[in-house]
């Protein structure tokens, strides 16, 4: 039987798709909305000690991606202690306080909302820099001041995330998040020459799918430098998003992009489409799979001569994507069948990843 449940740091998870800290969780009604959309476990928005003046328009859909101004919340920390956790802890999932940013801020916040009973405390760090070194007092006042599983949330730049992780472990982590969004960037309206953004000099963060082959890539090199859990975020829109994290040794996923895209509903969506993969490969449960790719990520090429794709021509739908898409020429749809000129391929493997029958592979 399929069982999506995970422990993480003693957390029970009913499944491993939580929402990322962000606009779609601000308050604790929103919270109480991602739990009944799904979500195995919930991440309230970060707080701070004093509450965000968010600059406005602060969000814009860049293609299929997100750019956003959004800050930590701008509501007060007390109201955030007295209601809004109180109103995610009804819903019985377990809890994680995301908060920020600087060492001494986080040692005064910390012990306060732990006592106002969250379960984990999410470390949200992206205005301190690339060194590591503000990171890990950070790290090391949360691990003082709460007794409850700290997780640390590391961005993409920095100049290497795996150094990042093995100092946030060293420091007492509990576990690691990746990514955060990418940034700063920019987005203008051509038709008025305006940023898109209200922010300074119009900069916002990028989210969503156009970063995650990135937030992958730093997963699955953080997973083989610690030991301990990691929590994978950046551009998961679906199932087979949230399988490839898991794959590349994530334990859980968050989602921030798709659910404002999509709704709350987006969490429950993901688990079922997670469920009926694991059906049909025999997965019982998420450690059947986790990690499973990392040992097909070689520290060399796996070969630098062209080998031209097998088609299964019995798969094969004449869609006609492989010939549109090979630059080469290599790819041609003969009585409505693809067909590969060996002396033409390039072996550059586009075609492989475009066709949505899955009639060609290596």
């Amino acid at each position: 039987m399929v069982s999506l449940a995970v422990e993480i740091c003693g957390l029970k998870l009913r499944n491993p798709i939580m929402p990322a800290a962000g606009p779609t969780v601000r308050d604790g009604d929103a919270l109480v909305a991602a739990a009944k959309g799904g979500a195995g476990a919930l991440v309230a928005k970060t707080v701070s000690i004093s509450p965000a003046e968010v600059p406005r328009p602060c969000m814009a859909k860049v293609k299929d991606s997100l750019l956003s101004a959004e800050l930590w919340s701008d509501l007060p920390l007390e109201r955030w202690l007295k209601s809004e956790y109180a109103k995610a802890k009804k819903t019985g999932l377990p809890l994680i306080a995301s908060i920020g940013y600087k060492p001494e801020e986080i040692r005064e916040l910390a012990p306060k909302v732990v006592k106002a009973g969250v379960d984990a405390l999410e470390l949200s760090i992206q205005y301190l820099g690339p060194d590591p070194t503000q990171m890990v007092e950070a790290t090391k006042a949360a691990k003082e001041t709460a007794s409850v599983p700290v997780f640390v949330k590391l961005g993409p730049n920095v100049l290497n995330i795996s150094d990042s992780a093995k100092a946030a472990e060293g420091a007492g982590a509990d576990g690691i998040v990746a990514i955060n969004a990418l940034g700063a960037c920019l987005s203008i309206d051509i038709e008025n020459t305006l940023p898109m953004l209200g922010s300074a000099s119009g900069y916002g963060w990028l989210s969503g799918p156009a970063i995650k082959p990135l937030a992958l890539r730093c997963v699955a090199d953080i997973c083989r430098a610690v030991k301990i859990p990691v929590i994978g975020v950046g551009g998961i829109t679906d199932g087979r998003d949230a399988i490839e994290f898991i794959m590349a040794g994530a334990s859980a996923v968050q989602v921030c992009t798709a659910a404002i895209t999509r709704g709350p509903k987006v969490y429950g969506l993901i688990a079922d489409e997670m469920t009926r993969f694991m059906r049909v490969k025999n997965y019982n449960s998420i450690e059947d799979f986790r990690g499973v790719a990392l040992r097909h990520l070689p520290e060399q090429p796996l070969r630098t001569r062209a080998k031209p794709p097998e088609v299964l021509i019995s798969k094969c739908t004449g869609c006609g994507l492989c010939e549109k898409y090979c630059v080469y020429g290599a790819a041609r749809m003969i009585a409505k069948k693809a067909r590969i000129d060996p002396s033409k391929c390039y072996g550059c493997g586009l075609c492989v990843s475009v066709c949505p029958a899955r009639a060609l592979r290596f």
